[in-house]
């Protein structure tokens, strides 16, 4: 089973993901917090798979959250649910170390998705914020790019958008094994082993000049 816990100040939608959670056998719930402190405090305790974090809490937000958690949660991944879809925020979160992010309005059925698709490797996002990061991927010129070719830039794209290797293969028209080979080979630029690691060290290194310092 895959284990989360849910860190949302606000009563009704912190009772909606539970009850979306709850719909779903493969979830067990650890821990429901009403604010960042209370997490804090609680998650080391009984760190879960994966965190649903809301990013605007009352007082210390969910990034800040990630900031000071992150290290002493080395397995656990973060999904931010939020209703904030600007570049600051979008790019905060992944500076921070979100895995994935899904805006408040999302179904059951796309918060499962996204919660499924997170534990299996992936990086679910909303297609507003997969544009933002494909998006940034392109505009940054070669010195920022970890020495990645533009196929690999577009391997690197598409895989944000949660495509798997088929999908990639048949849309840049190369086949599977050339898409692997891709693949291994930005894993070894970027120093990463798998792909999550890949979005997040490319994302975090190069979204910096588009932060504002805290």
């Amino acid at each position: 089973m895959i284990s989360i816990s849910i860190v949302e100040d606000h009563d009704n939608y912190r009772h909606s993901l539970v009850k979306a959670i709850e719909e779903n056998g493969l979830f067990k719930i650890n821990g429901i917090y009403s604010s960042a402190e209370e997490a804090l405090i609680n998650l080391p305790l009984n760190s879960p798979d994966i965190a649903i974090v809301d990013i605007k809490l009352k007082s210390l937000s969910g990034i800040e959250l990630i900031q000071q958690i992150k290290a002493a949660l080395p397995y656990t991944q973060f999904l931010m649910c939020t209703g904030y879809q600007n570049n600051e925020y979008v790019f905060s979160a992944l500076k921070a170390g979100a895995s994935g992010y899904i805006v408040k309005g999302s179904t059951s059925f796309e918060i499962q998705n996204a919660i499924i698709d997170l534990y299996n490797g992936g990086s679910p996002m909303s297609p507003y914020i997969a544009r933002k990061v494909i998006s940034l991927l392109h505009q940054k010129n070669d010195d920022n790019s970890f020495g990645l070719s533009n196929r690999e830039l577009e391997v690197l794209s598409l895989l944000s958008e949660g495509l798997l290797y088929k999908e990639i293969s048949d849309k840049l028209s190369i086949s599977q094994n050339t898409v692997k080979n891709h693949c291994k080979n930005i894993y070894k630029r970027l120093h990463v082993q798998n792909k999550v690691e890949a979005l997040n060290k490319f994302s975090q290194y190069n979204l910096q000049s588009y932060i504002q310092p805290d």
